[in-house]
């Protein structure tokens, strides 16, 4: 019996370590700039989604943690190879960069990182194509934006829309940041 619930302690301890540390990597929080080196960031946060090569020899790493964690980060790496910042960039700061009229897909990705692929589409009667990602807006609850290429002149144009989601006894989920 005392085995028994020595085993139980011992996977609940095993558990909860692991929650906390992967929860800790999810952010990269921990990692300090000009410390931290990018095996550092890769080490604590995986292998990033996106790269990007700066022309100063900086890099850009993007870390999607959607679609249900509703969050985007953006790591940036000094010449040197160590952290400068980590940005959450699935915010209406961030999004308000996309301007309407301004081209490129690489530029939207810059900015916000990739979309969700399973909610990108090409509609064909617009020759559109839209991108959308998850994030939780300023009243903390689940939202989505959405950029809209011109497939022939791949201007863009944005819009975002609160979901209408509803828990238990109607009131909204909480998004927690």
């Amino acid at each position: 019996m005392n085995s028994l619930r020595s085993l139980r302690q011992y996977l609940s301890v095993l558990v909860c370590g692991f929650f906390l540390t992967a929860c800790a990597g999810y952010s990269g929080r921990g990692l300090q700039p000009g410390v931290a080196t990018l095996p550092d960031v890769i080490a604590v946060m995986g292998s990033p989604a996106l790269s990007w090569k700066d022309p100063g020899g900086g890099q850009q790493l993007a870390y999607p943690r959607g679609p249900a964690a509703a969050q985007t980060f953006m790591v940036f790496i000094d010449p040197g190879g160590r952290l400068l910042r980590i940005e959450r960039v699935l915010n209406l700061e961030h999004f308000a960069r996309i301007e309407p009229g301004m081209s490129g897909k690489e530029m939207v990705l810059r900015l916000i990182g990739p979309p969700v692929p399973q909610w990108t589409n090409y509609f064909k009667a617009r020759d559109e194509l839209v991108w959308e990602w998850q994030f939780c807006d300023s009243w903390n609850q689940l939202a989505r934006f959405d950029v809209l290429f011109d497939a022939t002149t791949g201007v863009v144009r944005t819009s975002y829309q609160r979901q209408a989601l509803m828990g238990p006894g109607g009131v909204a989920p909480w998004c927690g940041h």
